[in-house]
């Protein structure tokens, strides 16, 4: 509810102009060349440009598809008409990187056991996700029986070392959110490997066995050595055995109850390391679209301020219940794009310019791994260092009309500032939440987080999922077109005084050593 109290018309003027002089950091007046900038994102624009690339022609823009490379034009052809400078590859509006299709070459891939032998490919292991990275993966093995990790237990033992997991066959009684949490705390122990054993028949192994050596899967080649996944793959329980049997141990039990604490078994001597190599099959591009406004300061231009969005989605899939298979991500991310739209034609508008350049990037392969910003975060097309932050928007269209969840508000004085704008601006009835969902980890699965492990602060606007996420049914008429005009004016506002402010955001200490590592920034 909001209240006001009434001022004689003096004493108000008296006490708004006392503020701007004496509170640090008070928010500046708004121009009228402001108020027009920010009154060109409107709820039809917003609602026409989602048409455009959320529409049947586009098939769901996967990456790569003519879809997605027609949405990537699209937005350059927006920004070249807005006056933005390219700042992609060859003056260019776009940025593209490679994806090669490979298959498992499963007769040159072989784990080679310590003291003699291996585990072939096809006849012992196979992969279980993807296609393995073809670095060499070396380090000692732990075995880990049950279906929960147990408490206190765990970093120590599996980091560094292959992780042979045994779960049990039933895991009906485990939730999946706590499979997906078993899973996370795995990972983040980081092993260098992840085997989980396999009990199906010979006929079912074999058959498994052919058809991923014909299965082709995307890789990004420039991530080489950047891998924060582990190596996941499935092995033969008759394979482990042998494996076991030549040191004198067998294949633990496993507990009859999937919710009762696992146990770690060490394996004394033993070390394996993984050869994994693949065949290339077909090299294809996927774009990335950039364009930039440049500062007005002298100095502060050559540092920049980042919008960024994702344009692709998933493409076409199986058809629902009205025979629709193209899934439109009118939410998922068209809503996202268009605002890195907007806020450029918005911007443009300004004379002068902010102080600080802005980049406006909208990105390609986030359905698939995040794969466009971490390719502009690894080979950016301005400097990385100068990126002083990154405003994400991923799924702002739906849910609640008057409240945006904006994840990593703790994480930097970006989201105190985001604070203050909002309260500066009550007409556009936007409160920025806090993260309402930590234990499904969005701070990790959208861009942004290809930009906070390069050091640079962000936050990520975000309406949460909805029941047509990755379905056929993210579509247009779906869409609150005027609720997205009103984040999308909260993020205008948001840049501006980034842009402006004469100090870059800095972040929280201990979030930076979090995620980041070292000293804070």
């Amino acid at each position: 509810m909001h209240s006001s109290i009434r001022f004689p018309a003096p004493s108000l003027a008296a006490l708004v102009l006392l503020a701007l002089i004496l509170i640090p950091g008070a928010l500046p007046a708004q121009s009228s060349e402001v108020a027009r900038a920010a009154a060109s994102i409107t709820e039809e624009d917003f609602y026409n440009r989602v048409e455009v690339i959320a529409h049947d022609s586009m098939m769901g823009r996967d990456t790569p598809s003519p879809g997605l490379d027609k949405t990537a034009r699209w937005v350059g052809d927006e920004f070249r008409r807005f006056g933005l400078k390219p700042g992609g590859d060859d003056g260019s509006f776009l940025q593209e990187y490679v994806i090669q299709m490979v298959a498992p070459d499963l007769e040159n891939s072989v784990i080679r056991v310590s003291g003699g032998g291996e585990l072939a490919f096809g006849r012992d292991v196979i992969a279980a996700l993807g296609t393995p990275a073809e670095e060499e993966v070396a380090g000692g093995v732990v075995l880990l029986a049950g279906g929960a990790l147990p408490e206190g237990i765990g970093e120590e033992e599996m980091r560094g070392r292959h992780l042979i997991l045994l779960l049990p066959e039933d895991t009906a009684g485990q939730s999946r959110r706590a499979q997906m949490q078993m899973l996370n705390d795995i990972v983040a122990a980081e092993p260098v490997s992840i085997m989980l054993v396999n009990r199906q028949s010979d006929a079912d192994w074999n058959q498994a066995a052919a058809l991923q050596g014909q299965r082709t899967q995307p890789r990004t080649p420039w991530e080489s050595g950047t891998r924060a996944f582990p190596t996941i793959l499935s092995v033969r329980e008759s394979s482990l055995a042998r494996l076991l049997e030549a040191r004198s141990m067998e294949v633990p039990s496993l507990p009859k109850d999937p919710e009762e604490p696992a146990t770690f078994v060490q394996v004394p001597g033993l070390e394996l390391t993984i050869a994994a190599r693949s065949r290339v099959i077909q090299e294809l591009r996927a774009p990335n679209t950039v364009g930039i406004l440049e500062g007005s300061d002298p100095t502060l231009k050559d540092e920049y301020v980042v919008f960024s969005g994702h344009m692709d989605h998933v493409g076409v899939g199986r058809p629902n219940e009205a025979g629709d298979s193209i899934y439109n991500g009118a939410d998922d991310d068209a809503s996202g794009t268009v605002a890195v739209v907007e806020l450029a034609e918005a911007f443009a508008m300004l004379d002068p310019a902010p102080r600080r350049s802005i980049v406006f990037l909208t990105v390609s392969g986030e359905e698939k791994g995040l794969w466009g910003s971490a390719y502009f975060a690894n080979y950016p097309t301005v400097p990385v260092e100068s990126m002083v932050a990154d405003i994400n928007a991923d799924m702002i269209a739906r849910n609640w009309p008057d409240s945006i969840v904006v994840i990593g508000k703790e994480h930097s004085d970006l989201g105190a500032t985001l604070d203050e704008v909002a309260t500066a601006h009550p007409e556009l009835n936007m409160v920025p939440m806090d993260d309402i969902w930590p234990e499904e980890n969005f701070y990790g699965r959208s861009d942004h987080f290809n930009f906070a492990r390069k050091g640079i602060p962000i936050l990520f606007f975000f309406n949460g999922t909805h029941d047509d996420y990755h379905r056929p049914s993210d579509e247009l008429g779906k869409i609150n077109a005027e609720k997205a005009s009103r984040i999308t004016k909260l993020m205008f506002y948001l840049g501006l005084e980034v842009a402006n402010a004469p100090r870059r955001p800095q972040w929280d200490p201990e979030h930076y050593a979090e995620i980041v590592g070292g000293g804070g920034s």
